[in-house]
């Protein structure tokens, strides 16, 4: 049994050293003894060694020893004790930090409390060991010049391997950064080699000085906790000595290694690069080297890359947004195509949400503002974009890998409001195109034309959202250009015609009025429904011009059966959304009106449900003037939309159409047909009346007569007819 009082002999006691601010020695005791700990760390008490104080770890085994290094290779120093768990545990530690760990820096002293247990020389050739003393041996002034020659040794390997990690990360950074040929990836490179270089988080920044005769410099590149200064003035950043910092590198044109790391980037022409790196300890002389020659490096790739891009500016670049433009974005797929063939990748077009009436509203120059911000927010949030473009007036395109360009991170990049216009706070949302690409055989501008396939079907059916190619869209658009066309043609000589279907009055058969249907039967003799060809008009800006013809079309038709019908039959005008929004539609409706001789009451504006999704506000003061001239306003297909109750109390309806899938659909629940029921009720709380859709049988007319409704419309009184059989059957039905 070794007797405790004798492990250390200590000697008197030194005068205590200042506080260092440097990184301490981190030292690890492995000792199954805990009072070898406390008389250990009693003897290192206060020891500076290189303007370093030391930290202590405790592992009172083997096996705890060697967790605590696996989870943590940064420790300069091991006291291992060799008898532990086993007579051998300590020496076994020792093989498995070299051999397993891979950890040849750490610097390792054996202790033992058994001499001869094992010969010393062979303890030392045989496990890369410092020292190998008896526990009695240790005195306090030994055990500190061994501590002491153990930590030189461990500072003298890492500067070692920091001078061919530095010189090695340097040929890689200038290897890598020369392969670039946009000065943003370029910038941004730079800030990720000189973080490696230091070990340290992306905690950067880079400041341009481009054209400095011209332009005030301004922050290209930044990371970390300076991500949102990316894109500001030099002049504006809110820190004064990283400010003043960055001015000094720039205007001396040497770097700075006082206050954080100042470094300056020459390039030609006046224009040059300034990094600043926030570092929490003194720059080592080893390192300030390695940055001397990294930044020497750096610049020669700098002022090739200003060569290229003073030959590619005018041709490939946004001169607003300073990003590349349609063809730098083809130019930069086309070498994805080259380079890379066989990694998949992705592009997508990104189109700002109501960005023209933005513009109209406002003014040019705060929609460029919106237009800077949105390409500055993509550079920050996309960072490992390959390439970010603006390739139209309000549509951005983005190169990346697959795995990195996603729905959810396109919408990243929306997902809080932009600072603009006096630092007010502005929400933009935007709809994009995606496709994913592994096929070399496509070339660049079907690329670009897949993924304007993708971004059309969003803002048509997902608007505010990604929507992702798939093949099948690109038949469809064809489908659809194809049906386009024909819809032109049709509608400029005069091939679209009105059907009509009567409502009629559930309570006696009376018929009370009809709904004017658009039909449109090609040459062919087939019929194309409308939900096929009224969203194109609608997409196509058709709309206006088709719709106000469905409206003289319809009045017309209604003026002229005036003396076959009774003064309050009404005629029922199906309407977009698109119409009502125009500024003169009001006024056009009651013009025609009056050129055919007709009553307000005898006229009703049929809306659908998705008038909710609009802008309530606009569309209000439209609908009360027709109110205001007697003009009926119709629901048509309620329940299965959008409707709410602020919608029905605060627009101006007089009718309620229920859907005719609470009727005669899937939904119809009869014999009860409860939710037609409680539409009605719903109805009749607002006021309105109803109209029950879809009847195609006498027991349908019966339950929705008994609850309440007030008419009826389907084929169980009449199909949709045109003018002339509508007539026959109106005279046959009133006789």
């Amino acid at each position: 049994m070794v007797d405790k009082d004798h492990l250390l002999k200590f000697a008197e006691e030194e005068a205590e050293k200042p506080v260092s601010n440097s990184v301490p020695w981190k030292i690890l005791i492995v000792d199954d003894d805990p009072d070898v700990h406390v008389t250990t760390k009693m003897a290192l008490k206060g020891l500076v060694i290189e303007e370093a104080e030391l930290s202590f770890a405790d592992a009172y085994s083997a096996s705890e020893g060697l967790s605590l290094l696996r989870e943590d290779d940064d420790f300069s120093v091991a006291l291992v004790d060799v008898v532990m768990e086993s007579d051998s545990s300590g020496l076994q530690l020792v093989q498995a930090i070299r051999d397993k760990l891979h950890n040849h820096s750490i610097r390792l002293i054996l202790r033992t409390g058994q001499p001869g247990f094992a010969p010393e020389s062979d303890t030392i050739s045989l496990y890369d060991i410092n020292d190998y003393k008896t526990k009695s041996e240790l005195t306090r002034t030994r055990l500190i010049t061994s501590i002491a020659m153990a930590i030189r040794s461990y500072s003298q390997i890492k500067q070692l391997e920091a001078n061919s990690k530095g010189l090695t990360e340097t040929l890689v950074a200038t290897a890598e950064l020369g392969l670039l040929s946009d000065i943003n990836h370029f910038a941004a490179g730079v800030v990720e080699h000189l973080c490696t270089l230091l070990d340290i988080e992306k905690d950067c920044l880079i400041c341009a000085a481009l054209d400095t005769s011209n332009s005030p410099p301004f922050i290209l590149s930044a990371a970390g906790d300076f991500a949102s200064w990316q894109g500001v003035p030099l002049e504006k950043l809110p820190e004064e000595n990283i400010r003043q910092l960055l001015m000094q590198v720039l205007e001396s044109k040497e770097h700075i290694f006082e206050n954080g790391i100042c470094l300056y980037l020459p390039g030609t022409d006046n224009q040059a690069l300034a990094a600043f790196v926030e570092l929490a300890r003194p720059i080592e002389q080893h390192e300030q080297r390695l940055l001397e020659v990294f930044c020497s490096s750096i610049a020669m790739t700098f002022e090739k890359l200003q060569l290229y891009s003073s030959i590619e500016k005018l041709a490939f670049q946004d001169s607003l947004v300073k990003l590349p433009n349609r063809n730098g974005f083809m130019s930069e797929i086309g070498q994805q195509i080259t380079n890379r063939p066989k990694e998949k990748y992705a592009v997508a077009l990104i189109d700002l949400d109501s960005f023209s009436y933005m513009n109209s509203v406002l003014d040019d120059a705060f929609g460029d503002e919106i237009l800077c911000a949105v390409a500055q927010r993509l550079c920050n949030r996309l960072t490992k974009s390959h390439c970010i473009a603006r390739v139209g007036g309000d549509i951005f395109g983005v190169l990346a890998d697959a795995r990195d360009l996603t729905p959810e991170t396109i919408e990243s990049v929306f997902s809080k409001p932009f600072m603009l216009h006096k630092n007010e706070p502005l929400r933009i949302s935007a709809t994009s195109g995606l496709i994913t690409v592994d096929d070399s055989s496509l070339s660049a501008a079907e690329i670009i034309k897949n993924a304007g396939v993708a971004l059309k079907q969003a803002k048509h059916f997902n608007r505010g959202k990604t929507v992702l190619f798939a093949p099948q869209q690109a038949e469809a658009a064809r489908d659809r250009m194809s049906l386009l066309s024909s819809l032109r043609t049709a509608f400029s000589s005069e091939r679209l015609t009105l059907h009509f279907q009567p409502f009629i009055r559930l309570s006696d058969g009376a018929v009370v009025g009809a709904e004017s249907l658009l039909r449109w039967k090609t040459d062919n003799g087939e019929f194309i429904p409308p939900d096929r060809f009224i969203p194109l008009a609608e997409q196509s800006g058709m709309m206006v011009a088709l719709g106000d013809w469905v409206l003289r079309s319809a009045l017309r038709w209604r003026s002229a059966i005036s003396d076959k019908v009774e003064d309050a039959f009404r005629v029922a005008i199906n309407v977009s959304v698109v119409q009502l929004k125009e500024a003169n539609f009001v006024e056009s409706v009651i013009q025609h009106i009056q050129q055919q001789g007709l009553k307000g009451y005898q006229v009703e504006i049929e809306l659908t449900e998705s008038i909710a999704a609009e802008d309530i506000v606009s569309i209000t003061e439209q609908l009360k003037n027709l109110r205001a001239h007697d003009i009926g306003i119709s629901m048509d297909d309620f329940g299965t939309g959008y409707s709410s109750l602020s919608v029905l109390r605060n627009l101006p309806f007089t009718r309620l159409k229920i859907d005719r899938s609470f009727v005669s659909g899937n939904a119809a629940d009869p014999p009860s047909y409860s939710v037609a029921r409680t539409i009605k009720e719903l109805a009749g709380n607002f006021k309105l009346r109803t109209v029950a859709e879809g009847i195609e049988t006498q027991t349908q007319c019966d339950a929705l007569t008994v609850a309440g409704c007030e008419e009826g419309q389907g084929y169980f009184f009449a199909r949709p007819m045109d003018a002339y059989q509508f007539e026959n059957w109106l005279m046959l039905t009133c006789d």
